[in-house]
């Protein structure tokens, strides 16, 4: 894992943005699949559903089969703390950090349930935002920026803000499209 997960460079392969707002959580990623400056996809889902009852939703940026061996990983974790979305990505983030295998994956990883946001990284870091508002791949900074400034906004809830901020990401990264997939609790 790059020691800098910041660095947009290191991730080109999407934008996900999950936005908290009043009882509402949604995860939105983009479809788009890129291998350095060719498109090989449009229609990806980085976006899914998890655990027994589908009450947790996350999204990945990074390498696809990295992602899906990490969204095994949480499940397994999920599975042993039930109820216990923060512990079971702590837990995840303890393995993904010392295990010498799944130290080389590289993604991101949002995961949300119905009272919690996290952030997940190869580094051991376990990240809750302040403002429930969360941006994360090649175009993340993009998305959070945009989506910041329309949290306020009344007359949006938080899926049209997650789909502005993707669409505003769409626009400036080209490691982003409009094929926007949401998931909400």
């Amino acid at each position: 894992m790059p020691s800098d997960y910041a660095d947009a460079s290191l991730w080109r392969g999407t934008t996900i943005l999950s936005i908290r707002k009043g009882k509402n959580v949604v995860i939105a990623g983009d479809g788009q699949v890129s291998m350095g400056q060719t498109v090989l996809k449009s229609n990806a889902r980085k976006v899914r559903r998890l655990g027994k009852d589908n009450n947790i939703i996350a999204g990945f940026a990074g390498a696809t089969a990295d992602a899906f061996t990490l969204f095994e990983r949480l499940e397994a974790k999920l599975e042993s703390h039930p109820g216990q979305l923060t512990r079971a990505c702590v837990e995840l983030a303890k393995d993904w950090r010392t295990d010498k295998y799944l130290r080389r994956l590289e993604a991101l990883m949002v995961v949300c349930d119905k009272d919690t946001s996290l952030i997940l990284t190869g580094t051991g870091d376990v990240v809750e935002p302040e403002d429930g508002i969360i941006g994360i791949g090649s175009g993340g900074n993009y998305a959070l920026a945009a989506a910041r400034a329309l949290a306020d906004r009344k007359d949006m809830d938080a899926e049209a803000i997650a789909r502005k901020g993707l669409e505003v990401a769409a626009q400036i990264c080209v490691y982003t499209n409009n094929n926007i997939v949401v998931e909400k609790l």
